[in-house]
């Protein structure tokens, strides 16, 4: 069966390095969390990062596979951070967007698995120019069999969901990936030590 293709704008104003740091105003104007959010970590955590990447970027890749565990260990595992995942897709936006929309049709409770088998594919993918492996190896850690995959991907809702997202990563002033937020602040980038920086301050004494 081949999955079904999801009616997506080009995201031309994506890309997949870190974007430069926006003006106050933009910042403000990123979306509230909400239960239609991606969250890893505890509801209650004293902070939160909201992180808008692509499964077709190799930055976005390199964090997951390279900085995440780290990360994870020390904040999210602890209570100290919950993780809020956001898409922003990127070239080839076609994939980004269908990998992204079969993390969005995963069982619930699985989509971090189908994020991190994505993003550990990703390079293999890349060099074979074979995508399907790549989507089918998500497929099978999403608690969803092919079929109820491909109709969740023929469903308009599924493309407009992730349309309006994109529109609103947009609206916010969020032009490349990875991109985070620590409490509605933009990081300057994406390493560790600068999260910490951000991170920290906030922590301090809990």
């Amino acid at each position: 069966m081949a999955l079904a293709a999801l009616a997506i704008a080009p995201a031309a104003f994506a890309t997949d390095t870190p974007s430069a740091a926006t003006t106050a105003a933009a910042v403000a104007a990123v979306p509230a969390v909400t239960a239609a959010d991606r969250v890893l970590g505890r509801a209650d955590a004293p902070v939160t990062v909201i992180e808008y990447a692509s499964f077709t970027c190799s930055h976005c890749a390199a964090w997951t596979n390279d900085v995440l565990p780290a990360f994870k260990a020390r904040y999210i595992d602890t209570g100290k951070v919950r993780l809020v995942f956001r898409d922003l897709p990127t070239q080839p936006v076609q994939a980004a967007a269908t990998a992204a929309a079969i993390g969005r049709c995963a069982a619930p409770g699985k989509f971090f698995d189908v994020a991190h088998s994505l993003m550990a594919g990703q390079a293999a993918a890349f060099a074979s120019g074979d995508a399907r492996n790549w989507y089918m190896s998500a497929i099978g850690v999403s608690g969803r069999t092919e079929a109820q995959i491909d109709a969740c991907l023929s469903n308009p809702a599924t493309g407009q969901t992730l349309q309006a997202d994109i529109e609103a990563a947009v609206a916010a002033g969020v032009n490349g990936t990875p991109t985070f937020f620590v409490n509605g602040h933009r990081a300057a980038d994406h390493s560790i030590e600068t999260l910490s920086a951000a991170i920290d301050p906030l922590i301090k004494g809990r």
